[in-house]
């Protein structure tokens, strides 16, 4: 962060400053045990704790100024929404960085991953911020934002949304000089109502764009490539269609990763990514479209690429048990993940010789569409010659199977009764484990690895 003076701060956040004046040079943390010399603490009111009782801690971590709403000990600003309060005081810093350039990213699915991909080519060049996990709300990406300072060339963040007008707000604060939708899914549409309010709600993002600003599409579904209308600056696409700017060409699939030539209007060279799925093609083409944008050369682009790895916890990891592949994506659910995680499972287990084992929890947030997308997962389950499918506490998967098919289905109530399932399990085989985040499924890939393990050492 910039240093600023407390006093300064509390006039930008039209908050009350008490106690004496301080220099802040850091960061704010929500976290008091992460506070540092010279950050802010945000003393926030939650369900389960109040940040006011953490102030102390954060102090002795380091903490000079607390942000809260109520009197506590030692330089303080009272302000009546704390969360509203950062959110002005990082507008106000993004104003101070001209030199700075913010790259915007929304979708449905790959957010986090893109982000993670395209910190990783830019910080080769560059210093780059970029948050870690999903600080992609009123109070993540503010943060992200103040974490830079007069040296800061790059600032990737997410724009997550939950309503509409949420992905307009956080725009607003950013000012992003480049906007990038990845794909408009039906993640959350129990909350939107239709995929035609998502789309709506992510094209907030390019609504908000100045004209000297750059919009990178995707075109990958039918919202996103029409998002160019709300935009009078520069547009460019990226795909596998020869129409766009940005495209991959001659895709395959080994060792569970993408190989393929990139194409850019520079020349074509050949990537191989290291992060699992195929589905991680369209999330490098965002990035190779960015770096482009940005005026990196085509080597620079697929050499980042190539050596890039994705840190994003429980999001297709990869745990190579003996004689056992286990892949690991609880983190979320959509329908749109959960086609990318099956066909890379199967994928998987074509190349391994195995077995294919899916593990999947219910998907949330889905609204009036719930069961019918529960039913064409375990429809495309089929369709992909997955050998087993066992639903976990989600009997909606099989509403649709169909005798004769070559997919085994198992029904479990419990993660337990699908632990049990699982010492069915052979060498060779491939195992998926997904669901939405609150189904907690890594209590089960973490079953099912000591389950493994445990059995391997007694055999």
């Amino acid at each position: 962060m910039i240093p600023m003076q407390g006093l300064k701060i509390a006039e930008i956040v039209g908050g009350t400053f008490h106690g004496d004046d301080v220099t802040v040079t850091q960061a704010p943390v929500i976290n008091s045990g992460k506070a540092i010399t010279g950050s802010i603490f945000l003393a926030i009111k939650g369900e389960n704790a109040d940040g006011h009782d953490f102030v102390e801690d954060a102090r002795a971590h380091g903490a000079v100024l607390t942000l809260g709403s109520k009197a506590v000990p030692g330089p303080h600003i009272i302000v009546d929404d704390v969360v509203l309060a950062i959110g002005k005081l990082a507008q106000h810093v993004r104003m101070q960085l001209p030199n700075l350039t913010v790259i915007g990213i929304t979708g449905s699915q790959g957010k986090t991953t893109t982000k993670e991909l395209l910190a990783s080519v830019l910080s080769n060049v560059a210093k780059t911020v970029a948050p870690s996990g999903n600080f992609n709300n009123d109070l993540g990406m503010p943060i992200s934002l103040l974490e830079c300072t007069e040296e800061t060339r790059y600032c990737v963040v997410e724009m997550g949304a939950r309503h509409a007008g949420d992905i307009a707000r956080l725009a607003a604060i950013a000012a992003p000089n480049i906007g990038v939708v990845l794909k408009v899914g039906s993640a959350h549409k129990g909350e939107f109502g239709s995929v035609e309010m998502i789309a709506r709600t992510k094209s907030e993002l390019i609504s908000a764009l100045a004209p000297s600003a750059v919009a990178i599409l995707g075109t990958y579904d039918e919202f996103t490539p029409k998002m160019a209308a709300l935009h009078s600056g520069k547009t460019s696409y990226f795909g596998e269609k020869s129409s766009c700017d940005i495209r991959a060409t001659d895709i395959e699939f080994r060792e569970g990763r993408a190989h393929f030539d990139l194409v850019t209007p520079e020349g074509r060279t050949a990537v191989g990514l290291r992060i699992v799925g195929l589905h991680q093609v369209a999330n490098a083409l965002a990035v190779a479209a960015v770096a482009t944008e940005l005026g990196l050369s085509l080597d620079q682009i697929a050499g980042g690429l190539s050596t890039a790895e994705s840190g994003a916890k429980w999001r297709m990891e990869i745990i190579e048990l003996p004689q056992l592949l286990l892949i690991n994506d609880a983190y979320n659910a959509s329908p749109e993940s959960m086609v990318a995680a099956l066909g890379t499972l199967a994928l998987f287990a074509q190349e391994r010789g195995g077995e294919s084992w899916a593990f999947l929890g219910k998907m949330h947030e889905l609204g009036e569409s719930s069961q019918s997308d529960h039913a064409d997962i375990g429809t495309l389950a089929s369709e992909l010659g997955i050998d087993h499918l066992v639903c976990v506490n989600a009997p909606e998967y099989a509403s649709s199977a169909k005798n004769g098919s070559h997919t085994t289905i198992h029904l479990c109530a419990s993660k337990d009764e699908a632990s049990a399932i699982a010492r069915n399990l052979n060498q060779g085989d491939v195992v998926l484990v997904k669901a939405s985040r609150s189904e907690k499924l890594e209590e089960l890939a973490q079953m099912i690895s000591v389950q493994w393990s445990e059995g391997m050492v007694t055999e």
